[in-house]
C-alpha cells in the first residue's frame, strides 16, 4: 500500500516511524522480502562523504565604521568575490591563496585554499580579512584589516552549486608517465585505479529517478541541516544506463545550501589534492521515504549491482570511445584490487564509506528523535 510523505511525518512525530540505515534495509529486505518491507519500513537513510570541488561559502560580515562597500577582499590571503552588496562576499572551495608557495618537489600541493578557510571557520577559528574599496560618499572607507570568525558574522551560508554526483567514472592512466588529477595520482600503464562514490549508500543511486528528491528536500549537510535548491550544474540524465536504470556515468547532481553556523569541521574538511589543487570534502545525507514498492526496488540496490565506466584520464580530450577502458562494479572496487583487461591492479576510493555510514546513523537518530522531518519537494528536478 502506498504511503505519503505527510503520513510518514505523522508517524515520525508520534515516534512510530520505522527508520533504518541503508545497510540495515538490505538485511531487512533479505529477511522479509520486498512486499513486506514496503509496508514495514518508512524511511531509509543514505549518505556520502567525499571531495566536492563545486562548493562555496557566502558571508555577510556586518557593517563597519566608517561604512565600506568592499570591492576586493581576501581571507588568510585567499581571494574572495565581492561583486555583491556592501559587505557580502563569497569564497570558492577551490580558490587558492595568492602567495601560497607550492613545494617545488610536489607541484600543486597547496597549503591554503578556500576549503581551508571554510574548515577553519566552522572549527571556530579566526581568519584575517583584508579588504579594499574605491570609496564613495555613502561608503567612504577604503581599507580594512581585521580578524573575523563565524560567530561575529551576520550570516554565513554554505552554497554549493554541484554536489553529490549520481555515480562517477573511475579513473586509470594508460600513458607512460604519472599524471596528477582531481581523481588523485594515477600511475602509468594502468598501475592503479581510483574511484569516488559511496556506492550503495550514495543518495542519488537510491532514488535514481528523483521520485522523492527535488527542490526543497531537507538533507543532512556538513553536520547541520540543509536543503536542495536546484538541480546541480552539469546535471545530465541523458547518459548510458544499466538495464536497472542506474546510470553508469556521472548523471544527476544537486545544488544545496545551509547555514554554515550549524555545521561542523568533521563534515566539512579541506583537502589538498597533489598536482591538482584544493577541494572540500562534504558530508551529505538524504532520507529516502519508502512510499511504495517501486521505491523499495530502487533502494534494494547493492554495490555489486552498481557499475561505473572506467576512463583513461590521460586522454580525456580525445573522442569518448577512445578513452573508455571498461566497466566495473563497486563491490569489486571496494575490495582494494580489481582485474581490468586481464591485469590485476590496486583500487582506492576518494570518498569515505566509513564516514558515509556514520552520516546514515546520525540522520537516522535525528529522524527517530523527531529532530528532522521529511519534506515534499516543491518542484521536481
Amino acid at each position: 500500500m502506498a504511503k505519503t510523505i505527510a503520513e510518514i511525518n505523522q508517524k515520525i512525530k508520534k515516534g512510530k516511524a520505522v527508520v533504518v540505515t541503508k545497510e540495515e534495509f538490505l538485511e531487512i529486505i533479505k529477511d522479509k522480502g520486498r512486499k513486506a518491507t514496503t509496508n514495514y519500513v518508512d524511511v531509509v537513510t543514505t549518505g556520502t562523504f567525499g571531495p566536492m570541488c563545486s562548493s562555496m561559502a557566502l558571508f555577510n560580515i556586518g557593517s563597519v565604521k566608517p561604512r565600506m562597500k568592499i570591492q576586493k577582499a581576501s581571507l588568510n590571503d585567499v581571494p574572495c568575490y565581492c561583486g555583491l552588496a556592501a559587505v557580502d562576499m563569497l569564497i570558492g572551495a577551490s580558490e587558492i591563496a595568492d602567495n601560497d608557495p607550492a613545494n617545488a618537489n610536489y607541484p600543486g600541493e597547496f597549503n591554503c585554499g578556500g576549503a581551508h578557510i571554510i574548515e577553519a571557520l566552522v572549527s571556530g577559528k579566526d581568519v584575517r580579512l583584508k579588504a579594499s574599496a574605491y570609496g564613495t560618499d555613502t561608503y567612504p572607507r577604503k581599507s580594512l584589516e581585521q580578524l573575523i570568525n563565524l560567530k561575529n558574522m551576520n550570516s554565513a551560508w554554505l552554497l554549493n552549486p554541484r554536489n553529490c554526483y549520481q555515480n562517477y567514472s573511475a579513473a586509470v592512466n594508460l600513458s607512460k608517465k604519472t599524471i596528477y588529477t582531481y581523481m588523485g595520482m594515477l600511475r602509468p600503464q594502468m598501475a592503479n585505479i581510483n574511484y569516488c562514490s559511496a556506492g550503495q549508500l550514495s543518495p542519488l543511486l537510491n532514488d535514481p529517478y528523483f521520485r522523492t528528491i527535488g527542490i526543497g528536500t531537507r538533507i543532512f549537510l556538513g553536520g547541520g541541516t540543509g536543503y536542495i535548491f536546484s538541480q546541480g550544474t552539469q546535471y545530465n540524465m541523458d547518459v548510458p544506463r544499466q538495464k536497472s536504470g542506474l546510470p553508469i556515468e556521472p548523471a544527476g547532481t544537486l545544488a544545496v545550501q545551509g547555514d554554515l553556523k550549524t555545521m561542523s569541521a568533521e563534515w566539512l574538511r579541506a583537502a589538498s589534492v597533489l598536482g591538482y589543487g584544493v577541494s572540500l570534502a562534504v558530508g551529505i545525507g538524504v532520507p529516502i521515504p519508502v512510499i511504495d514498492q517501486q521505491m523499495v526496488d530502487c533502494i534494494a540496490v547493492r554495490d555489486q549491482d552498481i557499475y561505473t565506466n572506467v576512463f583513461d584520464y590521460s586522454r580525456l580530450d580525445a573522442e569518448k570511445s577512445s578513452y573508455l577502458v571498461g566497466k566495473v562494479n563497486y563491490k569489486d572496487l571496494k575490495t582494494g584490487r580489481i582485474v581490468l583487461k586481464g591485469k590485476t591492479i590496486p583500487s582506492a576510493g576518494l570518498s569515505s564509506y566509513f564516514k558515509a555510514r556514520e552520516i546514515c546513523e546520525i540522520l537516522k537518530t535525528r529522524i527517530q528523535q523527531n529532530k528532522f522531518q521529511l519534506t515534499e519537494p516543491v518542484e521536481k528536478l
